[in-house]
Protein backbone atom coordinates (compact mmCIF):
# COMPACT_ATOMS: atom_id res chain seq x y z
CA UNK A 1 0.00 0.00 0.00
CA UNK A 2 1.63 3.46 -0.87
CA UNK A 3 1.91 6.00 1.91
CA UNK A 4 0.44 9.14 2.25
CA UNK A 5 1.21 12.62 1.31
CA UNK A 6 -0.55 15.28 3.63
CA UNK A 7 0.38 18.71 3.55
CA UNK A 8 0.36 20.65 6.62
CA UNK A 9 -0.09 24.37 5.69
CA UNK A 10 -1.69 27.98 7.80
CA UNK A 11 -2.86 31.10 6.45
CA UNK A 12 -0.79 32.99 8.87
CA UNK A 13 2.76 32.73 10.09
CA UNK A 14 3.32 32.05 13.83
CA UNK A 15 0.35 29.71 14.60
CA UNK A 16 2.33 26.70 15.34
CA UNK A 17 2.61 24.69 11.88
CA UNK A 18 6.02 23.51 12.02
CA UNK A 19 5.50 22.52 15.79
CA UNK A 20 2.60 20.59 14.64
CA UNK A 21 4.56 19.08 11.55
CA UNK A 22 7.42 17.99 13.87
CA UNK A 23 5.03 16.60 16.77
CA UNK A 24 2.44 14.97 14.31
CA UNK A 25 5.88 12.78 12.23
CA UNK A 26 6.97 12.21 15.84
CA UNK A 27 3.76 10.90 17.00
CA UNK A 28 3.01 8.62 13.67
CA UNK A 29 6.60 7.36 14.17
CA UNK A 30 5.78 6.17 17.53
CA UNK A 31 3.10 4.34 16.51
CA UNK A 32 5.32 2.45 14.43
CA UNK A 33 4.90 4.30 10.98
CA UNK A 34 7.88 4.89 8.50
CA UNK A 35 7.35 9.09 8.34
CA UNK A 36 9.26 11.52 6.73
CA UNK A 37 8.86 15.01 7.21
CA UNK A 38 9.73 17.63 4.28
CA UNK A 39 10.31 21.29 4.97
CA UNK A 40 9.53 23.30 1.89
CA UNK A 41 9.71 26.76 3.63
CA UNK A 42 12.82 27.63 1.26
CA UNK A 43 14.94 30.12 2.73
CA UNK A 44 13.10 30.03 6.34
CA UNK A 45 13.31 26.89 7.69
CA UNK A 46 12.87 26.27 11.37
CA UNK A 47 11.92 21.92 11.17
CA UNK A 48 15.24 21.17 11.81
CA UNK A 49 15.21 23.35 14.71
CA UNK A 50 12.53 22.17 16.16
CA UNK A 51 13.18 18.15 15.71
CA UNK A 52 16.99 18.91 16.86
CA UNK A 53 18.86 18.01 13.71
CA UNK A 54 20.31 21.67 12.63
CA UNK A 55 24.11 20.16 12.97
CA UNK A 56 23.40 16.89 11.12
CA UNK A 57 22.31 18.96 7.75
CA UNK A 58 24.58 18.16 4.72
CA UNK A 59 22.44 18.19 1.93
CA UNK A 60 19.00 19.31 1.47
CA UNK A 61 15.48 19.53 -0.58
CA UNK A 62 16.77 21.53 -3.41
CA UNK A 63 19.62 19.68 -3.83
CA UNK A 64 17.99 16.22 -4.52
CA UNK A 65 15.79 17.97 -7.10
CA UNK A 66 18.42 19.45 -8.77
CA UNK A 67 20.40 15.86 -8.63
CA UNK A 68 23.55 16.66 -6.53
CA UNK A 69 23.01 14.05 -4.10
CA UNK A 70 20.57 11.20 -4.18
CA UNK A 71 17.39 11.07 -1.73
CA UNK A 72 18.53 8.85 1.28
CA UNK A 73 22.01 11.55 1.08
CA UNK A 74 19.50 14.30 2.42
CA UNK A 75 17.38 12.11 4.46
CA UNK A 76 18.67 13.01 8.38
CA UNK A 77 17.24 10.20 10.50
CA UNK A 78 15.78 11.26 13.78
CA UNK A 79 17.46 11.29 17.18
CA UNK A 80 14.56 9.50 18.87
CA UNK A 81 12.87 7.56 16.41
CA UNK A 82 14.66 5.20 13.98
CA UNK A 83 11.40 5.20 11.60
CA UNK A 84 11.53 9.12 11.38
CA UNK A 85 13.21 11.00 8.52
CA UNK A 86 14.29 14.67 7.96
CA UNK A 87 14.32 16.40 4.68
CA UNK A 88 15.50 19.80 5.30
CA UNK A 89 14.75 22.66 3.36
CA UNK A 90 17.52 25.60 2.44
CA UNK A 91 18.57 28.58 4.06
CA UNK A 92 19.97 30.76 1.07
CA UNK A 93 17.98 29.61 -2.39
CA UNK A 94 15.05 31.22 -4.10
CA UNK A 95 11.59 29.84 -3.14
CA UNK A 96 10.72 29.77 -7.46
CA UNK A 97 13.88 27.26 -7.51
CA UNK A 98 11.55 24.39 -7.21
CA UNK A 99 8.47 23.69 -9.94
CA UNK A 100 4.98 22.13 -8.45
CA UNK A 101 5.93 19.15 -10.85
CA UNK A 102 9.49 18.27 -8.79
CA UNK A 103 7.94 18.08 -5.67
CA UNK A 104 4.78 16.07 -6.56
CA UNK A 105 7.66 13.58 -8.07
CA UNK A 106 9.92 13.52 -4.96
CA UNK A 107 6.31 12.62 -2.93
CA UNK A 108 5.31 9.91 -4.75
CA UNK A 109 8.57 7.74 -4.93
CA UNK A 110 8.78 8.59 -1.29
CA UNK A 111 5.28 6.93 -0.81
CA UNK A 112 6.79 3.93 -1.86
CA UNK A 113 9.10 3.27 0.74
CA UNK A 114 6.93 5.68 3.79
CA UNK A 115 3.72 5.29 5.19
CA UNK A 116 3.58 9.16 5.55
CA UNK A 117 5.33 11.81 3.87
CA UNK A 118 4.20 15.50 5.67
CA UNK A 119 5.10 18.80 4.00
CA UNK A 120 5.80 21.71 6.14
CA UNK A 121 4.12 24.63 3.82
CA UNK A 122 5.32 28.07 3.63
CA UNK A 123 2.67 30.19 5.37
CA UNK A 124 0.74 32.16 3.13
CA UNK A 125 -0.15 31.64 -0.41
CA UNK A 126 2.72 31.73 -2.61
CA UNK A 127 5.30 29.88 -4.61
CA UNK A 128 6.16 27.35 -2.09
CA UNK A 129 2.32 26.97 -1.24
CA UNK A 130 1.80 26.31 -4.53
CA UNK A 131 4.20 23.72 -4.86
CA UNK A 132 3.76 22.20 -1.61
CA UNK A 133 -0.28 21.52 -2.02
CA UNK A 134 0.49 20.18 -5.84
CA UNK A 135 2.41 17.34 -4.14
CA UNK A 136 -0.09 16.52 -1.51
CA UNK A 137 -3.15 14.25 -1.68
CA UNK A 138 -4.62 15.73 1.84
CA UNK A 139 -4.00 18.69 3.80
CA UNK A 140 -4.47 19.99 7.44
CA UNK A 141 -5.12 23.23 8.21
CA UNK A 142 -3.82 25.00 11.33
CA UNK A 143 -4.89 28.31 12.87
CA UNK A 144 -5.06 30.03 16.28
CA UNK A 145 -8.56 31.31 17.59
CA UNK A 146 -8.06 34.84 16.60
CA UNK A 147 -9.98 37.32 14.23
CA UNK A 148 -6.78 37.60 11.52
CA UNK A 149 -5.81 33.88 11.59
CA UNK A 150 -9.21 32.31 11.02
CA UNK A 151 -9.89 35.37 8.10
CA UNK A 152 -6.49 33.87 6.33
CA UNK A 153 -7.45 30.11 7.19
CA UNK A 154 -10.59 30.91 5.70
CA UNK A 155 -8.95 32.04 1.98
CA UNK A 156 -6.52 28.84 2.49
CA UNK A 157 -9.44 26.50 2.30
CA UNK A 158 -11.03 28.07 -0.79
CA UNK A 159 -7.43 27.65 -2.70
CA UNK A 160 -7.33 24.27 -1.51
CA UNK A 161 -10.68 23.35 -2.88
CA UNK A 162 -9.41 25.25 -6.17
CA UNK A 163 -6.38 22.91 -6.04
CA UNK A 164 -8.91 19.67 -5.47
CA UNK A 165 -7.55 19.13 -2.07
CA UNK A 166 -10.83 19.16 -0.77
CA UNK A 167 -12.24 18.62 3.32
CA UNK A 168 -9.12 19.58 4.97
CA UNK A 169 -8.99 18.98 8.24
CA UNK A 170 -8.49 21.41 11.14
CA UNK A 171 -6.09 22.14 14.35
CA UNK A 172 -7.00 25.16 16.76
CA UNK A 173 -3.52 25.37 18.16
CA UNK A 174 -3.04 27.90 21.14
CA UNK A 175 -6.28 27.27 23.07
CA UNK A 176 -6.63 28.98 26.15
CA UNK A 177 -8.85 27.67 28.18
CA UNK A 178 -10.01 30.57 30.77
CA UNK A 179 -10.19 33.05 27.96
CA UNK A 180 -12.41 31.22 26.17
CA UNK A 181 -14.87 30.94 29.15
CA UNK A 182 -14.51 34.22 29.84
CA UNK A 183 -15.59 35.08 26.02
CA UNK A 184 -12.28 36.92 25.53
CA UNK A 185 -11.12 33.93 22.75
CA UNK A 186 -13.11 31.95 20.14
CA UNK A 187 -14.19 28.54 20.95
CA UNK A 188 -14.37 25.49 18.64
CA UNK A 189 -18.28 26.06 17.75
CA UNK A 190 -17.53 29.38 16.62
CA UNK A 191 -14.60 28.88 14.25
CA UNK A 192 -16.12 25.89 12.63
CA UNK A 193 -19.52 28.02 12.19
CA UNK A 194 -16.95 30.03 10.48
CA UNK A 195 -14.94 28.02 8.37
CA UNK A 196 -17.23 24.89 7.91
CA UNK A 197 -13.94 22.57 8.37
CA UNK A 198 -14.29 18.98 10.45
CA UNK A 199 -11.81 19.55 13.22
CA UNK A 200 -8.95 16.94 13.73
CA UNK A 201 -8.35 18.25 17.21
CA UNK A 202 -7.22 21.28 19.73
CA UNK A 203 -4.37 21.83 21.28
CA UNK A 204 -4.04 23.81 24.67
CA UNK A 205 -1.39 27.05 25.26
CA UNK A 206 1.26 25.53 27.12
CA UNK A 207 4.68 26.82 27.66
CA UNK A 208 6.03 23.24 27.67
CA UNK A 209 5.47 23.71 23.79
CA UNK A 210 8.10 26.41 23.29
CA UNK A 211 10.59 24.41 25.97
CA UNK A 212 10.09 21.80 24.00
CA UNK A 213 11.12 23.56 20.78
CA UNK A 214 13.86 25.70 22.24
CA UNK A 215 15.77 22.08 23.28
CA UNK A 216 15.06 20.55 19.85
CA UNK A 217 12.30 17.73 21.32
CA UNK A 218 9.04 17.44 19.85
CA UNK A 219 7.07 17.82 23.01
CA UNK A 220 4.85 14.72 22.50
CA UNK A 221 7.87 12.86 23.88
CA UNK A 222 6.97 15.56 27.61
CA UNK A 223 4.56 13.37 29.10
CA UNK A 224 3.30 15.80 31.40
CA UNK A 225 2.79 17.90 28.53
CA UNK A 226 -0.97 18.94 27.64
CA UNK A 227 -0.06 19.70 24.30
CA UNK A 228 2.03 16.69 23.74
CA UNK A 229 -1.04 14.31 25.06
CA UNK A 230 -3.11 16.58 22.56
CA UNK A 231 -0.42 16.36 19.44
CA UNK A 232 -0.75 12.52 20.01
CA UNK A 233 -4.62 12.17 19.94
CA UNK A 234 -4.22 14.01 16.88
CA UNK A 235 -2.10 11.79 15.16
CA UNK A 236 -4.49 8.81 16.06
CA UNK A 237 -7.29 10.46 14.14
CA UNK A 238 -4.63 11.21 11.36
CA UNK A 239 -3.96 7.73 11.33
CA UNK A 240 -8.06 6.37 11.30
CA UNK A 241 -8.38 5.87 15.05
CA UNK A 242 -11.79 6.96 16.30
CA UNK A 243 -10.95 9.08 19.08
CA UNK A 244 -13.78 11.68 19.97
CA UNK A 245 -12.99 15.36 20.74
CA UNK A 246 -13.13 16.95 24.15
CA UNK A 247 -13.85 20.15 24.39
CA UNK A 248 -10.88 22.09 25.99
CA UNK A 249 -12.21 22.91 29.86
CA UNK A 250 -10.59 25.15 32.19
CA UNK A 251 -10.38 23.48 35.87
CA UNK A 252 -11.08 26.66 38.49
CA UNK A 253 -11.30 26.55 42.34
CA UNK A 254 -8.74 25.82 45.19
CA UNK A 255 -8.68 22.15 44.68
CA UNK A 256 -7.32 22.38 41.16
CA UNK A 257 -4.55 25.18 41.91
CA UNK A 258 -3.33 23.03 45.15
CA UNK A 259 -2.96 20.00 42.60
CA UNK A 260 -1.06 22.15 39.96
CA UNK A 261 1.21 23.42 42.41
CA UNK A 262 1.88 19.90 43.49
CA UNK A 263 2.19 18.39 40.35
CA UNK A 264 -0.96 15.99 40.54
CA UNK A 265 -1.76 17.47 36.86
CA UNK A 266 0.60 19.27 34.82
CA UNK A 267 -1.33 21.98 34.07
CA UNK A 268 -4.92 23.54 34.28
CA UNK A 269 -5.81 22.32 31.25
CA UNK A 270 -7.76 18.80 30.11
CA UNK A 271 -6.44 18.37 26.55
CA UNK A 272 -8.46 17.33 22.82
Amino acid sequence: MKGRTIVITSGKGGVGKTTATANIGTALAMRGHRVVVIDTDIGLRNLDVIMGLERRIVYDLVNVIEGKCNLHQAMIRDKHERELYLIPAPQTRDKDCIEPEQLRDLCATLEEDFDYVLMDCPAGIEQGFKNAIAAAKEAILVTTPEVAAIRDADRVIGLLAASELHRPRLIINRVDPGMVKHGDMMDKQDIVDLLAVEVLGMVPADKRTITAANRGVPVVHDKKAPSGAAFLRIAARVDGDEVPIMDLEYKSGLLSRVKELVGINGSAYSHA
